[in-house]
C-alpha cells in the first residue's frame, strides 16, 4: 500500500502519466502519417484523415500497443495491469481486422447497390455508408510497431530525464 501511495504522489499530474502520453503521441503520429500520405497521393488536404478510422497505419493499434508497452516498461511485463492492457490491445487489433474490416467491405457493396438503383427509387438519394472502417493485417502490424516504438522512445526520454535530474 505504501508503494501505491508513493507512486500516486510522484506522478500526480496527468502530464507526467507516461503510458497515457505514449498512447496519445502514438495516436497523433499515426493520424498525421495518414494525413500527409493522403496529401501525397491525392495532392489535396483532407482534414478528415486527422480523426477518421481506417488506413495505414492503424491508429487504434498504435494507441493500444503504445499503452500496453508503456505500462509494461513502467510497471513490469509480469504485472497484472500489463496483462489487462495486452488483452485490450489484442481485442482492439482483432476487431480492426475482423468485424470492422468486413463491415467496411459490406458498406462498399451496399453503396454500389444503392448507386445502381433507378433515380425514382426511395433509397436512391440515401447517404452513402462509410466504407473505410477497418484495417488490413499490414495496417494493424504497422500501427502496432509504431506504438511499441513510441513507447520505447518515450521510456528512453523518461529514463534520461530522471538521470539528468
Amino acid at each position: 500500500m505504501d508503494d501505491m501511495a508513493a507512486g500516486a504522489s510522484s506522478s500526480s499530474s496527468i502530464f507526467s502519466n507516461y503510458p497515457l502520453l505514449s498512447a496519445l503521441v502514438s495516436f497523433a503520429i499515426a493520424q498525421s502519417i495518414k494525413f500527409f500520405t493522403s496529401w501525397y497521393k491525392e495532392r489535396r488536404w483532407d482534414l478528415k484523415q486527422l480523426v477518421g478510422s481506417g488506413g495505414m497505419p492503424s491508429s487504434h493499434s498504435a494507441t493500444v500497443t503504445a499503452l500496453a508497452a508503456a505500462i509494461g516498461f513502467q510497471e513490469g511485463f509480469g504485472d497484472s495491469i500489463f496483462a489487462v492492457s495486452l488483452v485490450l490491445a489484442c481485442v482492439v487489433m482483432y476487431d480492426a481486422t475482423g468485424v470492422r474490416l468486413h463491415a467496411g467491405r459490406q458498406a462498399e457493396v451496399l453503396n454500389q447497390i444503392v448507386y445502381e438503383l433507378p433515380a425514382e427509387h426511395p433509397l436512391a438519394e440515401s447517404r452513402p455508408l462509410r466504407e473505410l472502417l477497418g484495417h488490413t493485417p499490414p495496417q494493424v502490424i504497422a500501427g502496432a510497431l509504431l506504438g511499441i516504438s513510441t513507447a520505447a522512445i518515450g521510456r528512453l526520454i523518461v529514463v534520461v530525464s530522471i538521470q539528468a535530474s
